[in-house]
């Protein structure tokens, strides 16, 4: 019975060191799948301290709270499954998703760029100003809209972390797969809001240490109040570039893995972007010796930017012209039903 007893508890314990084994598997693959993801990760979190303008300072916290719980629902409850159906039964159309994801990106980041050189970014921020703090009402679809821009971020974040699953562990079950999807989702979404909780916060400290009687103490705490604006707008700078850069980028892998599953001509055109890229990022690598693999990468981050870029600024075009295509089809109705009124009234006053 005592040799029983023993052979159970080796049992035990090998099936701890598998399951600790699977656990360390899960971890590490959950690291590398975030780690591909950490240029959206930036954008969301240079994102999300927009969506606090005009929030009283004691709402600040709740209203990140309640984002970040939209975020992890939008991950593990509608991403999270649809990625990983997809993955298994369709795994084709990850590199499709991935190219209209890139495009968004690229898109955003461009609409920034174009805002702030127009001017036109500032007007929604003088409305805000003039309002005041946020109405309940106010507080709730400022909440609703981040939690849906999250959305698109999250599923960009979300099949380029399984992206990176599927490359790495093509072996890998669907538990598996679910297992380092969830540990990244809960990770990158504690990481990202927990950082956007502390940043938002760091004036109040600074606040704090300003009042008291240590003059170290006060220092920093003017310091922190006068930089954090600045931070915060540097944070939003290096945003808009991740959003073009990590745009580009995933443009150029996924065009080239769309092109192996096709043949022919549209094959060729699909790859050669990233086959230019690829030659002269090679080049830089191969020419700089000691400094080659720097220059190779920053090679590489110039021309998946200037992709984003000029991929973002075409959207970019193409929207505001169907917006002013459907703006003038408004004025030329108001100005016909004028027309009428006017007719009407001539033949009533005759």
């Amino acid at each position: 019975m005592a040799a029983g007893l023993f052979a159970l508890l080796d049992d035990v314990a090998a099936m701890a060191k598998l399951a600790a084994a699977s656990v360390d598997d899960i971890g590490a693959a959950a690291g590398r799948a975030s780690a591909k993801a950490a240029g959206v990760v930036v954008d969301d979190t240079a994102v999300t301290p927009q969506f606090l303008k005009g929030s009283a300072a004691a709402r600040e916290l709740p209203i990140i709270k309640k984002i970040a719980i939209g975020s992890l629902r939008n991950k593990l409850l509608f991403i999270l499954p649809a990625a990983l159906v997809l993955s298994e039964f369709a795994p084709w159309l990850l590199p499709i998703l991935l190219i209209f994801g890139g495009t968004f990106l690229a898109y955003e980041g461009a609409h920034k760029i174009w805002e702030s050189l127009s001017g036109h970014g500032g007007e929604a921020e003088v409305e805000l100003e003039e309002q005041g703090e946020l109405t309940p009402e106010h507080e709730k679809a400022t909440v609703a809209g981040a939690i849906r821009t999250d959305f698109i971020l999250s599923a960009e974040i979300m099949v380029i972390a399984l992206k990176e699953v599927v490359d790495s562990q093509p072996d890998a079950g669907f538990v598996t797969r679910a297992a380092i999807l969830t540990v990244v989702a809960i990770f990158i979404t504690v990481a990202v809001y927990g950082f956007v909780a502390m940043l938002v916060k760091m004036d109040d400290v600074g606040v704090h240490l300003a009042a008291k009687r240590s003059s170290v103490s006060q220092k920093v705490g003017h310091a922190l109040v006068a930089g954090m604006p600045k931070v915060l707008a540097v944070i939003s700078v290096i945003g808009t570039a991740a959003m073009i850069w990590v745009g580009g980028h995933i443009l150029l892998i996924s065009l080239d893995e769309l092109s192996t599953s096709l043949g022919g001509t549209v094959a060729d055109v699909l790859h050669a972007p990233y086959a230019l890229v690829h030659h002269l990022e090679g080049e830089a690598h191969d020419a700089l010796g000691a400094f080659g693999a720097v220059a190779g990468w920053l090679v590489n981050t110039v021309l998946s930017a200037i992709v984003g870029l000029v991929v973002g600024a075409v959207v970019v075009a193409l929207m505001h012209a169907v917006h002013h295509r459907q703006d003038t089809g408004h004025d030329d109705k108001q100005d016909d039903r004028h027309v009428d009124r006017g007719h009407d009234g001539a033949v009533e006053d005759s």
